[in-house]
């Protein structure tokens, strides 16, 4: 059985740095062997430099994938720990600064993946925000905006810019939420982008599949990353106490259980899965 840390208060500003955080989130088992799953392929990672993007990004290097990522220039550490660690697996690592809000930038990100490594098979939509809210009349137009520009807008722009590269056996994996599901009453906005994502996955999976290329998606449960402490805990660093136990486990996730995640969906493990979500989420039954 994994045992996690028990978290308590602390906060952070947006985006949020690994490095600040206690206890510092684990990225891989030691223990994870990669069996090459992913060798020779090329994959991007949006949001590569922390949490669950870092997690992935690290995996897929130990499949014997080579690594491109997006981040924010607040980020700069952690993407500089990110690019170590994936070449640390002998992998190659590119790590793209880019705010991903706008169609140009996202454009520019697959042609500069493209020219540096000479393809793409795998997609990871992995770049997200969030922030607390408990009454939607206060709720301002500027936050819904960003949210959607960041959690769905930047998602279209990057499959769109991707599509025309993959072919058969590639793949594009988005990050949802538990939240899509459960509906939090804090997180109205973030919530409905999450359900945007589930079923955006769905229907592009129906557009593209019969030519090889497989959709789906993940639905993490509360996983600790550097989101959390920018968000929750700046709101309220209390609401922080013991995030996650009220999954079925008792516990948050750690990224190093999101990670292997990501591997199956992009591997032939999973050839006969598109249009569908897996939820590691700490036990919680959500239908979907």
């Amino acid at each position: 059985m994994v045992s996690t840390p028990k978290i308590h208060a602390q906060k952070q500003r947006l985006p949020g740095l690994e490095s600040e955080m206690t206890p510092i989130p684990e990225v891989i088992r030691d223990s994870y062997r990669g069996s090459g799953k992913l060798e020779g392929k090329i994959a991007l990672i949006t949001g590569g430099d922390s949490g669950i993007g870092r997690s992935t990004a690290v995996h897929f290097a130990r499949e014997g994938a080579h690594v491109a990522f997006t981040y924010l220039a607040e980020e700069k550490s952690d993407a500089d720990e990110t690019v170590r660690l994936i070449e640390a697996e002998g992998q190659k690592a590119l790590a793209i600064e880019a705010d991903l809000r706008e169609r140009a930038t996202c454009d520019a990100v697959i042609q500069q993946t493209l020219d540096t490594f000479g393809g793409l098979n795998t997609l990871v939509n992995n770049a997200g925000t969030q922030q607390i809210n408990e009454d939607m009349t206060t709720l301002s137009d500027e936050q819904w905006k960003t949210t959607f520009e960041t959690n769905v807008d930047s998602l279209f722009y990057m499959s769109r810019a991707a599509l025309p590269h993959l072919g058969e056996d590639d793949t594009i994996i988005n990050n949802a939420s538990i939240n899509a599901y459960i509906g939090p009453q804090s997180l109205i906005d973030y919530s409905a982008t999450k359900g945007a994502i589930i079923s955006f996955t769905r229907a592009l999976s129906n557009q593209v599949v019969g030519r090889g290329v497989r959709v789906n998606a993940v639905a993490p449960g509360p996983v600790w990353t550097p989101l959390q402490p920018a968000t929750i805990g700046a709101y309220d660093p209390e609401k922080l106490e013991g995030f996650g136990e009220i999954t079925p486990m008792g516990r948050a996730g750690q990224p190093f259980e999101l990670g292997p995640c990501f591997v199956f969906l992009a591997a032939l493990d999973s050839s006969f899965i598109s249009g569908q979500t897996l939820h590691p989420n700490g036990g919680t039954v959500v239908n979907g």
